[in-house]
């Protein structure tokens, strides 16, 4: 066994609820997540090349989750509706002061490249240089997308408050 492969198990086994969550934050599907889960552990257990840094077995192996999430999705040309019952699992240790339902349906309006930053940041409590190293950005292109996201994320907050009070 490799010495990735003995860093790696450990760390799936600690990790495993984030790593399921953030491949169920792409297809919205327990079934689907659990096959992207599955797919990235074979393709990081079949890779050759060593790590250089034991400390980077994060942003590699959550890379190799969002890419495998990324070709599920080019390949089926979907995106499936998330349900209430998945979503308070997802956000299950967030606590906000607006519903659940309210909070999914804006994370859904969101295009992608917002909603995986918004994701790894805040669900997956990830440094802004370990979301760029997982997608493969710069620092400050996801710098940019995240103020951008937050700022359509408050924006649509607002204005369903303005919707309620109404």
């Amino acid at each position: 066994m490799s010495s990735r492969n003995s860093a790696l198990i450990p760390f799936i086994m600690e990790h495993q609820d984030n790593i399921y969550r953030l491949a169920f934050s792409y297809v919205h599907n327990k079934e689907d997540a659990l096959d992207i889960v599955q797919d990235a552990i074979y393709k990081a257990m079949k890779t050759k090349s060593p790590l250089q840094d034991g400390g980077a077995i994060k942003s590699w192996f959550y890379r190799i989750v969002v890419t495998t999430a990324l070709d599920l999705l080019k390949k089926r040309k979907r995106v499936q509706p998330i349900e209430d019952e998945q979503l308070h699992a997802f956000l299950e240790d967030s606590e906000d002061r607006y519903p659940d339902v309210d909070m999914r349906r804006t994370l859904e309006q969101l295009p992608d490249k917002y909603r995986i930053i918004i994701v790894l940041r805040y669900f997956e409590d990830m440094k802004i240089e370990e979301v760029a190293e997982v997608l493969h950005e710069n620092v400050s292109t996801v710098k940019t997308r995240l103020y951008q996201a937050l700022r359509l994320l408050r924006m649509e907050m607002t204005s369903y408050e303005q919707e309620l009070s109404r």
